[in-house]
């Protein structure tokens, strides 16, 4: 970036906002228009006095969601490879949070662009307290691997072994993998007076060695990457991911194999010794203004300069020799706080592998997704008309509970081959490569149908594959947009038009989640598919918004930030405040994944302090504090991880009581860079049966026979999962999946 951010958005991305709050902001395409990303989310103060009893630290509770997540890695009564895979959800999210977020502290601190946090701590007080939570939660990570997760895996006849527990038939079955498979695409790289210490990749998993040269008696230093090209476990028992394993399954480390065979890599020397070490490094995207005309080159460039970030993190294992530590310490300019000195075996994002094999009685029961009752084909049709179920009414879809594949897939694929639909247009935040939401864009460019994708290829850490996804759609033909210079476009929408008897029609879905086929069966979402014509209204101006000009917009059923999300909610919760003190029933209740924008907490503290019961489920990030008296005891804040990561975004509000309930859903986080940095969209439902569905499910999220973590006024998440007699509490997803089995929707009232 040119400068950072201090107390306000940057030029180009304020520029940009205030455009397209004017309606004439123009979108960014593959050969126009350059664009400057605003990669990481300002640590804002709020106005007026900065009190530490308003305000959560934003990282920190970032810190205690994983935290979190390791408690379900910690517990006994949960399947035994999901335990395995919290751990390896863990490490990979701990990997994001020190690549982006305490790089991205660390360079405002250098900069000496860091401001206090509205928590109040100061940027090193800060940086000091993640440094200490995560070597504290790295080293209980550590342990609940080696003596909790190893042995049960063994009594399961899953073994990680080492090499000296091998047989000899298994030695020579391994030193014959390493000369085909491993051997010739190891690099040995020397470190000495002609060899400059070498460049360590972030996340990459290394060998440091010492040789001795017996002739001299001279000890040398050279590295070996791990490649990460191969899988991190070797399996010993041809046991893969998706495998049903034979009685016993046993899997080595990859380093462990190399480390035996060193001896090839360095003939004629004698190996001293070796030890595993791992570098984290800053790689949060940055797209400066003037780095080229291409925006897609413009990333292509910065991906690869993401890959030379400055060290942020180094990993070693705890046998390691001081003075090749002392080596690192200095070769790679790290400081001794982050440093993590670890036991064998590093980098446990690996354990997905073992994660993965198919014991069906060590993981959940298997679930297979309903199609919503709305869209069942009829008896004398194979597959539902999802044109007609739409007509007939709003469909609210629950996902993973209601199948994707039958519902926002059938009906991408439906408009994609039907002859009457004239236009498709589509947004595409994350999808996977060979996704069916791609290919039915392309078959509809290719019948003639004008087809519109407005791609965000900047989502973190998926660029290169959105790259790839979005040549692919304009070579078929389709418009392809790529947003709209500094915001990013993270609304998830679909608009069909179609040619009927009486004219043109537009058929909608408005989603929380990516149209992203894989995540959408573990991720929870929610969905709308209407044929509501204000609702296809506001969805034709919001998409002319994305990629033209559309001055003077104005929206019905939707919010849209930068617009009106934030403004719309406070006013709402305004409503709320309002018909409190005229003596109405007033209730506010919010489900998001981060609640962090100090206008939406305030404004939620006002409705505390007028005596309005407000409710919210976060699933990560909460820089709310409730229960503090005097500003927010009427405030509960609950959060439930588990089988599926909740992600769907849902704001209700009482609005008078009775059946006046105002039901919002959509893409929008409680965070800056949502409502301040990005396009979202959130849709106001009007089917009062699908009302009654939602405010029942956040009820039944928020109840205290739930299971689910609570946040305390003092800023600590304690789990309530068992009643007081030791029964487990109401798993609310086991019930949701129960429920979606009896009932027409997931949202069983």
């Amino acid at each position: 970036m040119k400068r950072e951010f201090k107390g306000s958005l940057n030029t180009a991305t304020a520029n940009g906002r205030e455009r397209f709050l004017a309606g004439e902001v123009p979108s960014a395409r593959a050969t126009q228009d350059r664009i400057e990303i605003p990669e990481f989310e300002p640590i804002l103060a709020p106005e007026g006095d900065v009190s530490p009893d308003r305000f959560l630290d934003r990282e920190l509770s970032w810190l205690a969601f994983n935290s979190r997540v390791l408690e379900l890695a910690e517990d006994p009564d949960v399947h035994l490879l999901e335990r395995v895979n919290f751990l390896s959800i863990f490490a990979s999210n701990l990997d994001e949070f020190f690549m982006v977020r305490v790089a991205g502290l660390k360079r405002r601190i250098a900069t000496g662009l860091a401001v206090p946090s509205p928590a109040g701590l100061s940027p090193m007080e800060v940086l000091e307290q993640i440094s200490e939570a995560a070597h504290e939660l790295q080293a209980r990570h550590a342990h609940v691997f080696a003596n909790q997760i190893r042995p049960a895996l063994a009594y399961e006849h899953i073994h990680l072994v080492h090499w000296d527990e091998l047989d000899d038939p298994s030695k020579v079955q391994l030193a014959k993998m390493f000369a085909e498979k491993i051997f010739p695409i190891l690099t040995p790289l020397a470190v000495d007076p002609a060899h400059p210490f070498p460049y360590i990749s972030g996340l990459s998993l290394n060998l440091a060695v010492v040789v001795r040269n017996p002739v001299s008696d001279k000890e040398l230093f050279a590295r070996v990457k791990v490649p990460d090209l191969l899988p991190r476990l070797v399996s010993l028992d041809g046991v893969r991911a998706g495998t049903v394993p034979g009685r016993v399954a046993r899997f080595i480390p990859l380093e462990e194999v190399i480390a035996e065979h060193l001896d090839q890599l360095f003939p004629g020397m004698e190996i001293v010794e070796h030890h595993t070490f791992r570098v984290t490094r800053n790689e949060d995207l940055e797209v400066e203004e003037d780095d080229a005309e291409n925006l897609l080159q413009a990333l292509e460039k910065e991906l690869l300069r993401r890959k030379f970030g400055p060290p942020v993190r180094l990993e070693v294992a705890t046998d390691i020799n001081p003075s090749i530590l002392a080596l690192l310490v200095r070769e790679l300019d790290v400081d001794e706080t982050e440093v993590y000195s670890l036991p064998a075996p590093l980098d446990l994002r690996g354990l997905s592998m073992i994660g993965s094999i198919d014991r069906p009685d060590l993981r959940y029961p298997k679930h297979v997704a309903h199609t919503s009752r709305d869209l069942n084909a009829s008896e004398t049709s194979k597959a539902a008309n999802v044109f007609a179920a739409m007509r007939r009414r709003d469909i609210l879809l629950h996902h993973p509970y209601d199948s994707f594949s039958t519902s926002v897939q059938a009906f991408l694929e439906q408009a994609a081959t039907d002859p009457k639909v004239r236009a498709i247009k589509q947004t595409l935040y994350r999808t996977s490569g060979d996704s069916p939401i791609v290919d039915a864009l392309v078959d509809a460019a290719e019948a003639g149908k004008q087809v519109l994708a407005l791609v965000e290829i900047k989502a973190r850490f998926d660029e290169q594959a959105n790259i790839s996804w979005a040549r692919k759609l304009e070579q078929a033909g389709v418009h392809v947009v790529y947003g709209i210079v500094g915001l990013k476009t993270h609304c998830k929408l679909s608009l069909v038009v179609r040619q009927e008897q009486d004219g043109l029609r537009r058929y909608c879905h408005i989603g929380t989640g990516n149209y992203h086929p894989r995540t959408a069966r573990y991720y929870e979402d929610l969905g709308l598919l209407t044929a509501d014509n204000q609702v296809g209204e506001d969805l034709s101006k919001l998409f002319n918004q994305l990629s033209g000009y559309a001055p003077k917009t104005s929206f019905d059923r939707l919010l849209v930030a930068p617009r009106s999300v934030r403004s719309g909610l406070i006013d709402l919760i305004d409503a709320e405040i309002a018909n409190k003190k005229a003596g109405l029933p007033a209730q506010v209740r919010i489900k998001v994944n981060s609640m962090v924008d100090e206008a939406i907490i305030d404004s939620l503290y006002r409705a505390s302090q007028a005596g309005v019961e407000v409710g919210v489920i976060v699933r990560g990030i909460c820089s709310l504090r409730p229960g503090v008296p005097g500003l927010s005891e009427n405030i509960t804040v609950r959060s439930v991880l588990g089988r599926f990561l909740e992600h769907s975004r849902v704001f209700t509000f009482a609005n008078g009581g009775g059946e006046n309930n105002i039901v919002y859903i959509g893409s929008a986080d409680m965070m800056h860079r949502n409502l301040d940095r990005r396009v979202e969209a959130l849709v106001r439902l009007s089917n009062r049966e699908d009302i009654a569905d939602v405010t029942s499910l956040l009820s039944r999220y928020l109840d205290s026979g739930t299971a689910s973590w609570h946040l305390d006024n003092d800023g600590e998440w304690k789990r309530h999962h068992l009643d007081d007699e030791g029964n487990p509490l109401l798993d609310v997803q086991s019930w949701l999946l129960a429920s979606r089995s009896r009932s027409r929707s997931a949202l069983h009232r």
